[in-house]
Protein backbone atom coordinates (compact mmCIF):
# COMPACT_ATOMS: atom_id res chain seq x y z
CA UNK A 1 0.00 0.00 0.00
CA UNK A 2 1.19 3.64 -0.95
CA UNK A 3 2.23 6.00 1.55
CA UNK A 4 -0.11 8.03 1.05
CA UNK A 5 -3.06 5.78 1.55
CA UNK A 6 -1.93 4.93 4.85
CA UNK A 7 -1.08 8.40 6.06
CA UNK A 8 -4.83 9.32 4.83
CA UNK A 9 -6.98 7.78 7.26
CA UNK A 10 -5.40 10.10 9.77
CA UNK A 11 -6.21 12.84 7.99
CA UNK A 12 -9.49 12.09 7.76
CA UNK A 13 -10.01 12.08 11.37
CA UNK A 14 -8.41 15.80 11.14
CA UNK A 15 -10.81 16.67 8.95
CA UNK A 16 -14.10 15.06 11.04
CA UNK A 17 -12.66 16.96 13.93
CA UNK A 18 -12.82 20.56 11.55
CA UNK A 19 -16.46 19.89 10.40
CA UNK A 20 -17.73 18.82 13.76
CA UNK A 21 -16.71 21.78 14.98
CA UNK A 22 -17.01 24.72 11.68
CA UNK A 23 -20.05 22.60 10.00
CA UNK A 24 -21.68 20.39 12.50
CA UNK A 25 -21.70 23.48 15.10
CA UNK A 26 -20.02 21.58 18.66
CA UNK A 27 -19.68 23.69 21.03
CA UNK A 28 -15.93 25.13 21.18
CA UNK A 29 -16.27 24.04 25.34
CA UNK A 30 -16.70 20.56 23.85
CA UNK A 31 -13.67 20.62 22.21
CA UNK A 32 -12.16 22.50 25.31
CA UNK A 33 -13.05 20.14 27.45
CA UNK A 34 -12.26 16.72 26.05
CA UNK A 35 -8.61 18.79 24.88
CA UNK A 36 -7.93 18.64 28.75
CA UNK A 37 -9.11 14.89 29.11
CA UNK A 38 -6.71 14.33 26.63
CA UNK A 39 -3.57 16.25 27.31
CA UNK A 40 -4.07 15.89 31.35
CA UNK A 41 -5.19 12.11 31.21
CA UNK A 42 -5.24 9.87 27.99
CA UNK A 43 -2.17 10.99 26.36
CA UNK A 44 0.30 10.90 29.69
CA UNK A 45 -1.32 7.59 30.22
CA UNK A 46 -0.23 6.14 26.48
CA UNK A 47 3.01 7.61 26.63
CA UNK A 48 3.98 6.53 30.09
CA UNK A 49 2.69 2.78 29.59
CA UNK A 50 4.54 2.81 25.97
CA UNK A 51 7.86 4.26 27.32
CA UNK A 52 7.18 1.40 30.87
CA UNK A 53 6.85 -1.13 28.35
CA UNK A 54 9.67 -0.52 25.67
CA UNK A 55 12.97 -2.56 26.50
CA UNK A 56 15.44 0.21 26.91
CA UNK A 57 19.18 0.54 27.66
CA UNK A 58 21.19 3.66 28.92
CA UNK A 59 23.16 3.32 25.18
CA UNK A 60 20.10 3.05 23.01
CA UNK A 61 18.02 5.35 25.20
CA UNK A 62 21.22 7.62 24.87
CA UNK A 63 21.50 7.41 21.32
CA UNK A 64 18.13 8.49 20.53
CA UNK A 65 17.95 11.08 23.20
CA UNK A 66 21.12 12.46 20.86
CA UNK A 67 18.84 12.24 17.68
CA UNK A 68 15.92 13.88 19.13
CA UNK A 69 18.12 16.68 20.46
CA UNK A 70 19.88 17.49 17.69
CA UNK A 71 16.66 17.52 15.44
CA UNK A 72 14.85 20.10 18.02
CA UNK A 73 18.45 21.79 18.17
CA UNK A 74 18.22 22.35 14.60
CA UNK A 75 14.75 23.50 14.71
CA UNK A 76 15.63 26.14 17.40
CA UNK A 77 18.36 27.38 15.20
CA UNK A 78 16.57 28.01 12.42
CA UNK A 79 13.42 29.48 14.45
CA UNK A 80 15.53 32.02 16.32
CA UNK A 81 17.46 33.27 13.24
CA UNK A 82 14.11 34.55 11.82
CA UNK A 83 14.25 37.60 14.51
CA UNK A 84 17.30 39.34 12.87
CA UNK A 85 16.60 38.12 9.44
CA UNK A 86 13.13 38.91 9.05
CA UNK A 87 13.09 42.02 12.07
CA UNK A 88 10.09 40.37 13.47
CA UNK A 89 8.04 41.77 16.18
CA UNK A 90 9.67 40.27 19.60
CA UNK A 91 6.22 39.01 20.99
CA UNK A 92 5.01 37.69 17.69
CA UNK A 93 8.22 35.68 16.93
CA UNK A 94 8.45 34.18 20.62
CA UNK A 95 5.00 32.97 20.38
CA UNK A 96 5.29 31.47 16.82
CA UNK A 97 9.41 30.37 17.52
CA UNK A 98 8.19 26.78 19.21
CA UNK A 99 6.00 25.94 15.86
CA UNK A 100 9.43 25.28 13.81
CA UNK A 101 10.38 22.41 16.19
CA UNK A 102 7.53 21.37 18.12
CA UNK A 103 5.42 17.92 17.06
CA UNK A 104 2.15 16.52 17.03
CA UNK A 105 2.09 13.85 18.85
CA UNK A 106 -1.29 12.19 18.28
CA UNK A 107 -0.34 12.02 14.47
CA UNK A 108 2.86 10.96 14.78
CA UNK A 109 2.02 7.95 16.97
CA UNK A 110 -1.01 6.94 14.33
CA UNK A 111 1.06 7.13 11.39
CA UNK A 112 3.63 5.38 12.76
CA UNK A 113 1.45 2.31 13.49
CA UNK A 114 -0.02 2.56 10.32
CA UNK A 115 3.23 2.32 8.68
CA UNK A 116 5.01 -0.07 10.77
CA UNK A 117 3.38 -1.67 13.45
CA UNK A 118 3.84 -1.70 16.98
CA UNK A 119 7.38 -1.90 16.41
CA UNK A 120 7.30 1.70 14.62
CA UNK A 121 4.60 3.24 17.42
CA UNK A 122 6.70 1.52 20.30
CA UNK A 123 10.05 3.40 18.37
CA UNK A 124 7.98 6.35 17.94
CA UNK A 125 6.53 6.68 21.84
CA UNK A 126 10.67 6.86 22.92
CA UNK A 127 11.01 9.64 20.41
CA UNK A 128 8.61 11.21 21.68
CA UNK A 129 8.83 10.81 25.34
CA UNK A 130 12.34 11.41 24.52
CA UNK A 131 11.79 14.74 22.77
CA UNK A 132 8.73 16.05 24.80
CA UNK A 133 11.17 17.33 28.00
CA UNK A 134 13.37 18.76 25.62
CA UNK A 135 10.71 20.98 23.24
CA UNK A 136 9.08 22.25 26.37
CA UNK A 137 11.94 23.43 27.68
CA UNK A 138 12.74 25.21 24.42
CA UNK A 139 9.30 26.61 24.49
CA UNK A 140 8.64 27.55 28.11
CA UNK A 141 12.11 29.18 28.13
CA UNK A 142 11.17 31.22 24.93
CA UNK A 143 8.07 32.63 26.05
CA UNK A 144 8.97 32.74 29.82
CA UNK A 145 11.72 34.58 28.62
CA UNK A 146 9.65 37.19 27.05
CA UNK A 147 6.70 37.95 29.50
CA UNK A 148 9.03 36.90 32.51
CA UNK A 149 7.62 34.07 33.39
CA UNK A 150 8.96 30.68 35.33
CA UNK A 151 10.78 27.68 33.28
CA UNK A 152 10.75 25.40 36.60
CA UNK A 153 7.31 25.87 37.42
CA UNK A 154 5.51 25.74 34.02
CA UNK A 155 7.93 22.22 33.33
CA UNK A 156 6.71 21.07 37.03
CA UNK A 157 2.90 21.26 35.75
CA UNK A 158 3.50 20.08 32.10
CA UNK A 159 1.73 16.23 32.64
CA UNK A 160 4.03 14.78 29.30
CA UNK A 161 6.79 15.74 31.44
CA UNK A 162 5.75 14.93 34.01
CA UNK A 163 4.78 11.18 32.08
CA UNK A 164 7.83 10.70 30.49
CA UNK A 165 10.17 11.08 33.37
CA UNK A 166 7.70 8.70 35.64
CA UNK A 167 8.11 6.21 32.63
CA UNK A 168 11.53 6.60 32.24
CA UNK A 169 12.33 6.09 35.87
CA UNK A 170 10.10 3.17 36.03
CA UNK A 171 11.66 1.01 32.62
CA UNK A 172 14.71 2.02 34.18
CA UNK A 173 14.04 0.89 37.88
CA UNK A 174 12.03 -2.83 36.20
CA UNK A 175 9.29 -1.96 37.80
CA UNK A 176 6.10 -3.96 36.36
CA UNK A 177 2.65 -3.06 36.56
CA UNK A 178 -0.35 -4.94 38.59
CA UNK A 179 -2.62 -6.63 35.35
CA UNK A 180 -5.93 -4.32 36.25
CA UNK A 181 -3.55 -1.47 36.61
CA UNK A 182 -1.58 -2.00 33.05
CA UNK A 183 -5.42 -3.30 31.40
CA UNK A 184 -6.33 0.48 32.79
CA UNK A 185 -3.58 2.32 31.56
CA UNK A 186 -3.90 0.82 28.33
CA UNK A 187 -7.49 1.38 27.41
CA UNK A 188 -7.33 5.05 28.59
CA UNK A 189 -4.01 5.18 25.85
CA UNK A 190 -6.20 3.37 23.41
CA UNK A 191 -8.53 6.68 23.46
CA UNK A 192 -5.96 9.01 23.11
CA UNK A 193 -4.83 9.32 19.86
CA UNK A 194 -8.04 9.48 17.46
CA UNK A 195 -9.49 11.76 20.11
CA UNK A 196 -6.37 13.93 19.84
CA UNK A 197 -6.53 14.00 16.25
CA UNK A 198 -10.03 15.30 16.68
CA UNK A 199 -9.17 18.14 18.72
CA UNK A 200 -6.16 18.71 15.87
CA UNK A 201 -8.80 19.47 12.93
CA UNK A 202 -11.34 21.05 15.74
CA UNK A 203 -8.44 23.36 16.39
CA UNK A 204 -7.84 25.05 12.65
CA UNK A 205 -8.19 28.31 12.64
CA UNK A 206 -7.42 31.03 9.62
CA UNK A 207 -7.84 33.81 12.25
CA UNK A 208 -5.20 35.95 12.96
CA UNK A 209 -1.64 36.60 11.06
CA UNK A 210 -2.29 39.56 9.66
CA UNK A 211 1.26 41.48 8.23
CA UNK A 212 3.23 38.31 9.05
CA UNK A 213 3.39 36.23 5.97
CA UNK A 214 7.02 36.01 6.09
CA UNK A 215 7.05 34.93 10.01
CA UNK A 216 4.28 32.22 9.07
CA UNK A 217 6.18 30.79 6.16
CA UNK A 218 9.30 30.88 7.96
CA UNK A 219 8.30 28.57 10.48
CA UNK A 220 6.21 26.28 8.21
CA UNK A 221 9.58 25.58 6.16
CA UNK A 222 11.37 24.94 8.70
CA UNK A 223 9.01 22.45 10.25
CA UNK A 224 8.44 21.08 7.17
CA UNK A 225 11.17 20.85 5.11
CA UNK A 226 14.42 21.98 6.95
CA UNK A 227 14.13 19.30 9.71
CA UNK A 228 12.97 16.28 7.80
CA UNK A 229 16.62 16.98 6.05
CA UNK A 230 18.03 17.39 9.28
CA UNK A 231 16.62 13.80 10.44
CA UNK A 232 17.84 12.14 7.46
CA UNK A 233 21.24 13.23 8.25
CA UNK A 234 21.17 12.77 12.00
CA UNK A 235 20.21 8.87 10.94
CA UNK A 236 23.58 8.55 8.96
CA UNK A 237 25.13 10.12 11.12
CA UNK A 238 24.49 8.10 14.35
CA UNK A 239 24.35 4.95 12.12
CA UNK A 240 20.41 4.50 13.13
CA UNK A 241 19.24 1.06 12.26
CA UNK A 242 16.42 1.25 9.26
CA UNK A 243 13.44 1.57 11.95
CA UNK A 244 14.46 4.22 13.84
CA UNK A 245 15.85 6.32 11.03
CA UNK A 246 12.20 5.97 9.32
CA UNK A 247 10.84 7.02 12.41
CA UNK A 248 12.67 10.22 13.35
CA UNK A 249 12.39 10.72 9.95
CA UNK A 250 8.00 10.80 10.83
CA UNK A 251 8.84 12.54 13.89
CA UNK A 252 10.81 15.34 12.25
CA UNK A 253 8.07 15.80 9.46
CA UNK A 254 5.39 15.83 12.03
CA UNK A 255 3.08 19.24 11.83
CA UNK A 256 3.46 21.49 14.84
CA UNK A 257 1.19 20.23 18.13
CA UNK A 258 -1.90 22.06 19.43
CA UNK A 259 -0.36 22.53 22.73
CA UNK A 260 1.67 25.50 21.04
CA UNK A 261 -1.24 27.34 20.59
CA UNK A 262 -2.55 26.51 24.56
CA UNK A 263 0.77 27.53 25.67
CA UNK A 264 0.93 30.65 23.82
CA UNK A 265 -2.02 32.06 25.15
CA UNK A 266 -1.66 30.51 28.70
CA UNK A 267 1.93 32.38 28.52
CA UNK A 268 0.45 36.21 27.08
CA UNK A 269 1.68 35.30 23.53
CA UNK A 270 -0.16 35.50 20.27
CA UNK A 271 -2.45 32.51 20.42
CA UNK A 272 -4.18 33.59 17.05
CA UNK A 273 -0.97 33.69 15.00
CA UNK A 274 0.29 30.21 16.63
CA UNK A 275 -3.29 28.91 15.59
CA UNK A 276 -2.61 29.48 11.65
CA UNK A 277 0.49 28.46 11.57
CA UNK A 278 -0.35 25.06 12.91
CA UNK A 279 -3.40 25.07 10.79
CA UNK A 280 -1.36 25.37 7.60
CA UNK A 281 1.18 23.05 8.97
CA UNK A 282 -1.32 20.73 9.09
CA UNK A 283 -3.03 21.22 5.98
CA UNK A 284 0.66 20.79 4.13
CA UNK A 285 1.80 18.08 5.99
CA UNK A 286 -0.86 15.86 4.52
CA UNK A 287 1.20 16.10 0.98
CA UNK A 288 4.76 16.42 2.88
CA UNK A 289 4.95 13.30 4.53
CA UNK A 290 4.47 10.76 2.25
CA UNK A 291 6.76 12.68 -0.01
CA UNK A 292 9.22 12.92 2.61
CA UNK A 293 8.78 8.67 3.52
CA UNK A 294 9.07 7.97 -0.41
CA UNK A 295 12.13 10.41 -0.94
CA UNK A 296 13.99 8.33 1.62
CA UNK A 297 12.64 5.16 0.37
Amino acid sequence: MSVALLVLPDFFLVALGWMLRHKLRFEREFFAGLERLVYFVLFPALLFQAILRTPLSAGSAALLLQAVALVLAAGYAAAWLARPVLRAEPLAHASVAQCAYRFNTYIGLALSASLDGARGQTVMAVLVGLAVPVANVMAVHTLARHNGGNLVRELLRNPLVLSTMAGLACNFGGVQLPGPVDTFLARLGAAAIALGILCVGANLSWQGGRRQGALIAWMVAVKLAVLPLVAIGVARLLGLPPLDARMLLVFAALPTASASYVLAMRMGGDGRLVAVVISLGTLISAASIPLWLAAAG
